[in-house]
């Protein structure tokens, strides 16, 4: 009897909210306002990736200085946040933004698309590059190192939120996610996506960067990021949850696999063409210009 009784509770599947707890999503409160884990995941994101970027940068032949680094900073956070909501209102959720307009601005109500995010960042580095006359490519190929940074924390963040959970499972390592609706076991996709879109991208563009001459290649580890992210995010959709509100598209395929398949071709398209590219680079900032 105790042999089936161990056996019986070994088999039981953690529930979400027996692990975190209650409101989940609050970190902490400051004279009763409640601090969310999602708002220090994008500031743990933004500071840990301009740490990492002042290191980049320091190396020879780099395409930017200190001052540029500064401005693109700001520019970033208005293009993660503007693209990032306004993509998901486009492509995930427009019928009931339509019904409802003012609804797009309650950031604290969540929905933030990365594809949207991606397109801001773009944005902010158009501007900057433009403004300063700075290589658009491989000032590029910078940010792209850093943005395993932000992914990692902000999929930390879904997590403990009890958010973008996966599809119903019965693998050893599944969660029960409550407000899932049912009490299925579940991937917890959102831990798959911080280790392949997080760890496994930091450490291949971290390779690259500092052990071969890909930084001189302008387009190289920017597209990389853009595969590496396409293949993660395209193969985490089959285990994760499609929005409630669009399920599996007609084509056979979610909205983000739909969205990531762009972003995929390019990158192959970045990398490929990416050794013709190559010219001599003077710096902004480093010391010493590449042949």
């Amino acid at each position: 009897m105790f042999l089936f009784a161990t056996l019986a509770e070994a088999t039981q599947y953690v529930n979400f909210e027996e692990l975190m707890g209650p409101n989940s999503e609050i970190a902490f409160s400051v004279f009763g306002l409640p601090i969310r884990w999602y708002a220090l995941a994008y500031l743990a994101g933004i500071f840990v990736g301009y740490w990492y970027l002042l290191k980049l940068i320091a190396q020879p032949g780099a395409p930017m200085a200190r001052r540029h680094a500064d401005d693109m900073i700001f520019y970033a956070m208005l293009g993660i946040i503007i693209g990032g909501r306004l993509g998901y209102v486009l492509f995930y959720n427009l019928g009931a933004y339509l019904g409802d307009p003012l609804a797009i601005f309650k950031l604290w109500d969540g929905g933030m698309s990365l594809h949207g995010g991606v397109v801001g960042v773009l944005v902010a580095i158009w501007h900057v590059t433009r403004k300063d006359r700075l290589s658009f490519l491989r000032f590029c190929d910078y940010i792209a190192c850093v943005v395993p940074f932000g992914l990692f924390f902000g999929r930390l963040a879904n997590f403990v939120n009890g958010e973008l959970w996966g599809r119903a499972t019965s693998v050893p390592w599944a969660i029960i996610f409550p407000d899932s609706g049912t009490m299925d076991p579940r991937h917890p996709s959102q831990l798959y996506e911080a280790g392949l879109e997080g760890l496994l991208m930091m450490a291949i563009l971290a390779f690259f960067f500092w052990r071969t001459d890909a930084r001189y290649k302008p387009g190289f580890l920017f597209g990389m990021a853009a595969i590496i992210y396409g293949l993660s995010r395209f193969a985490v959709e089959f285990v994760r949850e499609p929005d409630v509100q669009l399920g599996t598209l007609s084509w056979g395929l979610t909205m983000g696999q739909t969205l990531t398949l762009p972003m995929l071709l390019a990158g192959v398209w970045l990398v490929a063409t990416a050794k013709a590219r190559r010219q001599r680079v003077e710096p902004i900032a480093g010391p010493d210009a590449v042949a």
